[in-house]
């Protein structure tokens, strides 16, 4: 039995979940279990929903998070932050059962970087079960500022760096693109 990896898909720049997807893709192809779990992303439709429901049963993912999180809990924004931890700490106890489970050959923690720099979930907790887990299992973390300890227990870290985006030029997000 192989040792699993953890993998963190990290930076500033686009492709963090799409560099995952493709990994789930590829496990897939070599018969193996994955389970997509993502922490912000909520009841918003975008691609990776239906195109992934075609992989089942070898691959499931579950939106998770309660949609984007203001940084500015100011404004009436604090009790919009407070369901955003309630939503995260629901999501860490699916967390926890899924990765203990063993069922699975890969797990991908979608945005979990996020909801650590956020506040919603303690570092200690991540680096915790990645320690715990079924010493087989592969987990990538994915999203922006990931820690340094996540990053020192990494087996591979990868850092996009955004050069340019077309945000930037004023054109919205497209569907098939960004979603």
């Amino acid at each position: 039995m192989d040792k699993g990896l953890v993998l963190v898909n990290t930076g500033n720049g686009k492709g963090k979940t799409t560099a995952a997807l493709g990994l789930a893709l590829r496990a897939v192809g070599n018969g193996q279990k994955v389970l997509i779990l993502q922490f912000i992303k909520g009841a918003w439709k975008y691609g990776e929903l239906s195109a992934l429901e075609r992989l089942s049963p070898d691959v499931e993912i579950h939106p998770l998070g309660n949609g984007f999180v203001r940084h500015n809990k100011k404004d009436g924004g604090q009790k919009e932050f407070q369901q955003h931890q309630e939503k995260a700490r629901a999501a860490w106890e699916t967390v926890k059962n899924e990765v203990m489970s063993d069922q699975w050959d890969l797990i991908i923690l979608d945005e979990v970087n996020y909801a650590v720099d956020f506040g919603l979930l303690r570092v200690e907790d991540v680096v915790d079960l990645i320690k715990k887990r079924p010493e087989r299992l592969n987990i990538v973390l994915t999203g922006r500022n990931a820690r340094p300890e996540v990053i020192a227990i990494a087996d591979t870290v990868t850092e996009m760096k955004l050069i340019k985006h077309a945000f930037e030029k004023g054109i919205r997000a497209r569907r098939g693109i960004e979603f």
